[in-house]
This record gives C-alpha cells, structure tokens and sequence, in this order.
C-alpha cells in the first residue's frame, strides 16, 4: 500500500483516530503508510467495553475485566511494523482478551490463526512463519516457540525485571533469537508469567 486515504477510513481530521495516528505513532516513529493505514482501517473502540470506548484513543492501556488490557496504540502499531507481515505468511495471533491486533494483521497475511493465550498449549498447530503476540510474556511457552516454523519470525512484548519490552525474534537451528524494538509499557499476558522458582 502505497497512499493512505485516512478520510475514507473513519481516521479524518479531527476524529479520534485521526489524533492517535498523528500525535501517538507519527510523533514516535511509526510512519509506514501501510501501518498507519492499518489503524486507520480499525475502531478500537469496537474491542473495548461501553464505558471504556471513550478511552480507545488515548495513550494508555484500556481495562478490559479480567485483569486483561487492550494495549496502548504505540504498541499496536509498532508491533504490526517490526511484523512486517507478507501475503505469503501463515500467522498466528495470541491474544490476551481483545481482538484488535487480530484485525489490525489480518487482511495483510495470507493466513491468519487467532488463540487466547489461556488456550496456547500442546495442541496448537504448528508451521507458522508470523507470530505475534498481544502483551508481554515473562516465558514463552514451548507450545508457541514450537509453533513457529524454520525462518519464522515473532514479534512479541518481553517481560524484564521491571521492565517491559518490544522485540523481534527468529527461529534458527531451532533457536529463537531476540532483538530489542524498544521498551515501551505493554500489558503482561499473566497466562505467559515466569515461573515461580525455589531458591536456597
């Protein structure tokens, strides 16, 4: 996609939208006409509760119940860029309580798989060449890194010390190797916590 026609996607001057794109992601970096375009495309306030969608917009995580967050659009959209997402890949989406991403990724791949992160485990089918997961994860689990093919890429939020990051990785030799995006704050997938360990 080579032009963005915001007007026509709901983003016009003055919306809401439009103010995300402009003062949230344009200001920090997100300029890919196709990202942008993206966003511009999706309501968040569709993938919010009632008494939220007035907070779709803003730059913040919004509550979604349940201890799950739909993240802030600085997430969004720079997760959706470092994906760069091809018509020739086979993605999957974890989720952790809100659809959003999802919509954001799926008309740009030629396949999508959309799971809740309570629902990443030993059946979850493999051969993906996408993976990006909605929030941060303290530890991957085996199920999902086994998930991603040879040469696949994953985009997910990392949980460290007190920190949270973006990063980018891909699986070599079996090895899924790491790359900071940028810390920024992303809401932590609880399902994806590190486990408790004893120490003596």
């Amino acid at each position: 996609m080579t032009g963005t026609d915001f007007h026509s996607m709901g983003a016009e001057a003055g919306s809401p939208r439009r103010a995300m794109i402009d003062s949230q992601l344009r200001t920090s970096g997100v300029n890919q006409p196709w990202v942008l375009a993206a966003v511009a495309r999706v309501a968040r306030e569709d993938f919010v509760p009632a008494d939220h969608r007035a907070a779709a917009y803003m730059d913040r995580a919004v509550p979604l119940g349940g201890g799950r967050f739909l993240a802030a659009p600085l997430f969004h959209g720079t997760a959706l860029a470092a994906a760069e997402p091809t018509t020739a890949d086979k993605a999957l989406v974890v989720t952790a309580g809100a659809g959003y991403l999802a919509e954001l990724l799926r008309p740009l791949v030629g396949s999508l798989d959309v799971v809740d992160a309570a629902d990443v485990g030993a059946g979850l089918a493999g051969g993906y060449s996408l993976i990006v997961v909605d929030g941060a994860a303290g530890e991957l689990p085996e199920a999902l890194t086994n998930a991603l093919a040879e040469g696949g890429r994953i985009v997910t939020g990392l949980v460290q010390g007190n920190l949270t990051r973006l990063a980018s990785g891909r699986k070599t030799a079996g090895i899924i190797t790491f790359a900071s995006v940028g810390d920024m704050g992303i809401p932590a997938i609880t399902e994806f916590a590190t486990p408790k360990r004893w120490s003596f």
